[in-house]
């Protein structure tokens, strides 16, 4: 088991420690489900904004990013490039949108516009993307402090998992802003510190890290065919764009937090100054991936140990010493990329600095899912419980079941990070389930958007037309190879595009048909 040094404990402890705090802090400011969801109204833009950041710098951006850079090239970038425009859209129609509305959830109009079945879809929705995404990242912190403890993923996972649930539940929506906007800056910290620990130790510093990435085009954004069925430039455009307009326009982690500022203007400034921060601060860590290509590039024995340990999961606990080796030797760089910036901080990073960056990689865990979990507590409570259980629920009771929700939510995101482990990579893999949950929620509600004149029962149709269609992208693999010419064509990512431009496009369709 690795030993870490008392010092770096101490570090880590301590930050566990304040997060809890800062929880127990603003307990004392929650006495109804308004100051536990909205906070009052009375957050500052700018925190906002910070607080947007630190979401979206998720341990899938810290450990996937890098995992991917390393692995391959800088295809994965595009998807930054693409939310200024998404933030445009979003300033411009959602936000004024929603503050207009008052309600505290994203999905209340979607009964009012197409009836409550709509309303209860886009919550499934909601709800199955945020678990996919609080156990990919439950699986990503994971992943790194196995690698620096010896613990068992799932014992990381619990003991993370219940420090993040305490701050959540007894803080609400104002504990998970101010927090995440101290978690945002020891992320960017962090970041920062890697870079420079692997360019100190690269021999011929920078021109010789940026020689390697150009013999191996580690600077690539992808192609630019317009071949949808591999990841080119465009694929991931696309996917970004419509990703993010989900994120920015239908996500209640980030409505919910729209209703925290004191006006329209305060929250349109969070959501440019989230994009202004994020652009640059995941090109880092595309920067990190890189950077360790190219030190392990000239260090190959060092990342042997990676290796082994890529074979010997894949291969299972039976596998002779002889096989993990004859495997390792075979794999390549995107076969074991998420594993090499935990394997760094190991062995490279010295004694007393390990307790920041793992702090660092914490903070990118919690901020995320502590988000997740306070937004899916208010969309059950006023998607589910209100509308279909007790509408007339109290003041106490609505607070008692925020608490209970948030708990209940954060322990299945850790079921789902536990059943992630054994996973390539990360970052795949939340974006794939992210397009597959989340494109029919998007399309919906861009038919409400595009189409005055469309009815319920269009949308209806539209819906049953969208799923069908995300199913047989997902699932079209599974066809016998006889009748291949059945199965999905494109590239995973483009299930979201797809799945999103069918429900509009088929409902706007029939609503026009009956002119």
């Amino acid at each position: 088991m690795k030993q870490l040094p008392l010092f770096d404990i101490a570090v880590i402890l301590s930050y566990l420690l304040a997060m809890v705090l800062v929880g127990v802090w603003f307990s004392r400011r929650n006495k109804d489900a308004e100051q536990f969801t909205k906070a009052s109204g009375l957050i500052p833009g700018w925190a906002i904004g910070l607080s947007i950041y630190a979401t979206f710098l998720s341990s899938n951006t810290f450990l996937g990013v890098p995992g991917k850079a390393f692995g391959s090239n800088w295809n994965a970038f595009v998807f930054s490039i693409s939310m200024p425009l998404a933030a445009w859209v979003a300033v411009k129609y959602f936000v004024p949108f929603y503050r207009a509305t008052g309600e505290v959830s994203a999905y209340t109009n979607l009964e009012k516009r197409f009836g409550p079945w709509a309303r209860s879809y886009a919550v499934i929705c909601f709800l199955l993307t945020q678990l996919a995404r609080m156990g990919s990242i439950f699986f990503g912190i994971a992943l790194s402090l196995q690698a620096l403890t010896g613990y068992s993923m799932e014992t990381i996972m619990v003991v993370t998992g219940i420090c993040i649930i305490i701050y959540t539940v007894m803080g609400g929506i104002e504990a998970v802003i101010w927090t995440e906007v101290v978690q945002g800056v020891i992320k960017t910290l962090g970041a920062v510190l890697i870079v420079y620990l692997v360019v100190n130790n690269m021999p011929g510093g920078i021109p010789e890290i940026i020689e390697i990435a150009n013999v191996n085009g580690k600077f690539s954004l992808g192609g630019l065919s317009l071949d949808l069925s591999s990841s080119t430039f465009w694929v991931v455009l696309l996917y970004g764009f419509f990703i993010n307009l989900n994120n920015f326009g239908m996500d209640q982690n980030y409505v919910q937090r729209y209703h925290t500022a004191s006006s329209v203007k305060e929250a349109s400034k969070s959501v440019w100054l989230c994009v202004l921060i994020y652009v640059p601060a995941s090109l880092l860590f595309f920067v990190i991936g890189t950077c360790l290509f190219a030190y392990y590039g000239m260090n190959p024995d060092l990342i042997e140990p990676v290796k082994l340990q890529a074979a010997s999961e894949q291969l299972g606990a039976s596998a002779t010493q002889e096989e993990i080796v004859e495997l390792a030797a075979t794999l390549k760089p995107e076969d074991y990329g998420d594993k090499v910036m935990p394997h760094f901080m190991v062995t490279q990073i010295p004694a007393g600095l390990v307790g920041l960056i793992v702090s660092a990689l914490l903070s990118a865990a919690m901020s995320t899912i502590s988000s997740g979990m306070n937004a899916s507590a208010t969309v059950f409570l006023e998607d589910i419980y209100k509308r279909y259980v007790n509408p007339r629920l109290s003041a106490k009771g609505q607070l008692r079941l925020l608490y209970t929700a948030t708990a209940v939510f954060g322990i299945m995101g850790m079921f789902a990070g536990v059943a992630m482990i054994g996973i390539k990579s990360v970052l795949d893999a939340w974006w794939q389930l992210s397009g597959i949950f989340a494109g029919g929620m998007l399309g919906l509600f861009l038919l409400g958007i595009i189409s005055k004149k469309a009815r319920g029962g269009d949308a209806a149709i539209a819906v049953i037309a969208g799923v069908l269609a995300i199913l047989w992208m997902t699932f079209s693999y599974l066809i016998p190879e006889h009748y291949g010419y059945l199965r999905y064509p494109l590239h995973a990512n483009m299930i979201i595009v797809i799945g999103t431009l069918v429900i509009s496009l088929v409902g706007t369709g029939l609503a026009a048909m009956r002119r």
